[in-house]
């Protein structure tokens, strides 16, 4: 794990000494998020609950989130291998948007199936665990869309409707905790890269945390070396976690993801996933 650690740090040396970029050139901290002080004096808790109360509630199943390696979803307080990862986890996506007055995390890999989705779930139900702390989570993998399926939820109006304008978040977010909520895709979405670098993204956005006043907003985002969906969109957030697969993915793959975020927003750290052989001492259940 300290090799691969020091290989990361290694090629972000080496790509910084490289490309030596303007410091004015670099994207503006809080670009989306607003003044905390107006947003309390906006939107103050009996307001935001009262606007959160009416979003459909559905109550995912446990075995089905088992069977998903959702972690984090039981509320027991018993903790499982690998929830301490994801609460470890939380803590320091938490703690990094807050000290940037951050709102808008994307979640992406380099290729498929590194478990971009799996740990947005554990992430999203483990910060629905700090009851103050309101968190919507927003799919836009369109060609791809796996959320619906791994939560057992079946729909027809998918999140992309929001951002083209046709509908709003209200009449298809689904709720599994009072402080978090979803917005689905069921089906393949027509001419994702176009749709998500369109003039309508930015404003269907602003007007969801306008009524809502979500703490976070998470975006499950496509991988990014198999399309440009997640190159089209990113100058929409704050910040991205790039998750990457232990034993597949490579130092390059890494290096070439972080480079093109870098270039349009703040890259947030490279999460390593499925790590199945690791120290006693040094094991997030897998997850790191």
């Amino acid at each position: 794990m300290d090799k691969i650690q020091a290989a990361i740090g290694k090629a972000r040396a080496a790509r910084a000494a490289a490309t030596a970029p303007d410091p004015a050139s670099a994207p503006p901290t809080s670009q989306f998020a607003p003044d905390p002080a107006s947003a309390s004096r906006s939107t103050g808790p009996e307001q935001r609950a009262e606007a959160w109360r009416p979003l459909a509630t559905f109550a995912p199943k446990a075995r089905q989130m088992a069977r998903q390696r959702i972690v984090t979803f039981a509320t027991t307080g018993q903790s499982l291998p690998g929830e301490v990862a994801f609460g470890v986890l939380r803590t320091k996506v938490l703690r990094e948007m807050r000290a940037n007055g951050w709102k808008r995390l994307a979640i992406t890999s380099p290729g498929a199936n590194c478990g971009k989705s799996t740990v947005t779930l554990n992430l999203a139900f483990s910060l629905a665990k700090q009851k103050d702390v309101h968190t919507i989570v927003a799919e836009l993998d369109m060609r791809r869309p796996s959320l619906a399926k791994m939560l057992g939820v079946k729909g027809k109006t998918g999140f992309d409707t929001v951002i083209e304008g046709k509908a709003d978040f209200a009449s298809l977010a689904v709720r599994p905790r009072p402080n978090l909520a979803f917005g689905l895709n069921y089906s393949r979405a027509q001419s994702p890269a176009e749709l998500l670098q369109s003039p309508t993204v930015g404003p269907a956005l602003a007007r969801i945390e306008a009524a809502y006043a979500p703490d976070l907003m998470i975006f499950d985002m496509p991988p990014m070396l198999v399309n440009d969906d997640t190159l089209a969109f990113v100058g929409q957030v704050d910040c991205v976690l790039l998750v990457a697969e232990a034993g597949t993915t490579s130092m390059r793959e890494i290096d070439v993801c972080e480079r093109d975020l870098a270039a349009q927003t703040n890259v947030l750290g490279v999460l390593l996933n499925k790590c199945r052989y690791m120290e006693k001492n040094d094991g997030y259940g897998g997850y790191n």
